[in-house]
């Protein structure tokens, strides 16, 4: 018998530059058995046209009420930016769709347990996304890792840019330069990283922090308008892991012409180590390198294919076609594997346990 495709309404589309133009349409077109994309939503009744028309999809909406309440959307995919998540995925919920939200569910904790209870409440599935965890390369590092390919877990230390933060700042992303918009370097980067690093390792079971403004203000890039720049451009943990080991993370804000992403697992046995150009682990490509029991120096570690479950091995749409993906397969086999809403409230309690640690300069325990 054949599966139902899923009907998939997105919101918050602008061609070529948006992030679902850029992930979440070239992810669910490399499912066409999986999904249909039935419908998009912008603010504008015109761009939502163009961008219809544009991407060959039936219909439009210049606001998201009809589109979460449109017969022919299983699925509402929300990409908008964070503010306005709350609103939409309420309404989307309170529709009885299911939902998948970009990561990070709600600005801040509060906001996120609503939305996660009010998900529970109605009965629908819900996807966050956190998808750093389902990049190839990383999940075939945590394979090994169980495996026993490192010994027992020592430590894991991470080093990151921020890309944002920095001397300058593009339109589109003006607005994570003020911290109570909540798309901060700690609630994205690092965020999306270090639920991969706990995909891996298990969660974080007390933490110390520092978060700094090193800078005051940054540039607006195409009108050199000075900002004020109230997201902390420096942030640094240490922290224990569930299973005791202890993990070290320093994101710098800004471009850097050193390190991108270095994510490295010490172990009694061996040793792993993950790359990318960038400190985004949910968006960039990574490397994976290892150092097994008796070899002295790293060797690249070739993914498996088995690891990627789409056409798409390169690029943004990568890791958000591997959720889409897993999505399909619970939807199918009645599964929860996808990281959930109760999952984004886990995640936002170490983002506010991480703050809490910074603002009080106490070690917090989660």
């Amino acid at each position: 018998m054949a599966i139902q495709k899923i009907r998939v309404g997105i919101i918050g589309v602008q061609p070529d530059r948006s992030w679902a133009a850029l992930a979440h349409i070239p992810a669910l077109r490399a499912m066409p058995e999986q999904y249909d994309i039935t419908a998009i939503s912008t603010t504008r009744q015109e761009s939502a046209n163009a961008a219809a028309t544009h991407y060959g999809i039936p219909r439009g909406y210049g606001h998201h009420a009809p589109l979460v309440n449109a017969p022919d959307v299983d699925l509402v995919a929300v990409t908008v930016k964070v503010p306005h998540h709350y609103e939409i995925v309420k309404a989307a919920l309170e529709a009885g769709k299911m939902v998948y939200c970009e990561w990070p569910l709600g600005n801040g904790l509060p906001e996120a347990e609503e939305l996660a209870a009010l998900a529970k409440a109605k009965d629908v599935r819900t996807v966050v996304g956190l998808q750093a965890q389902f990049a190839p390369p990383l999940a075939y590092a945590r394979d090994l890792v169980e495996q026993g390919y490192v010994g027992e877990v020592l430590s894991a230390s991470v080093i990151g840019t921020g890309m944002n933060w920095g001397e300058c700042v593009d339109a589109p992303n003006a607005y994570t330069a003020d911290r109570k918009n909540g798309a901060t370097m700690l609630t994205i980067p690092v965020s999306h990283t270090v639920d991969g690093v706990c995909s891996m390792l298990g969660e974080i079971r007390a933490v110390s922090a520092l978060l700094v403004n090193r800078r005051h203000s940054t540039i607006l890039a195409d009108t050199g308008e000075a900002l004020a720049l109230t997201a902390e451009d420096q942030v640094a943990f240490v922290a224990t892991l569930q299973g005791g080991a202890v993990l070290t993370a320093h994101y710098r804000g800004g471009m850097t012409k050193g390190t991108g992403l270095l994510l490295e697992i010490n172990g009694t046995r061996g040793d792993l180590r993950l790359t990318s150009i960038g400190g985004h682990a949910q968006i960039f490509d990574m490397e994976l390198s290892g150092a097994a029991a008796g070899q002295e120096e790293m060797q690249k570690l070739q993914v498996p294919a088995k690891y990627y479950h789409t056409a798409l091995h390169t690029g943004p749409a990568v890791n958000v076609a591997e959720v889409y993906a897993q999505l399909a397969r619970d939807v199918r086999d009645g599964t929860c594997i996808c990281p959930d809403f109760h999952h984004a409230v886990l995640r936002h309690r170490m983002v506010e346990a991480i703050e809490r640690a910074s603002e009080t300069g106490q070690r917090q325990s989660l």
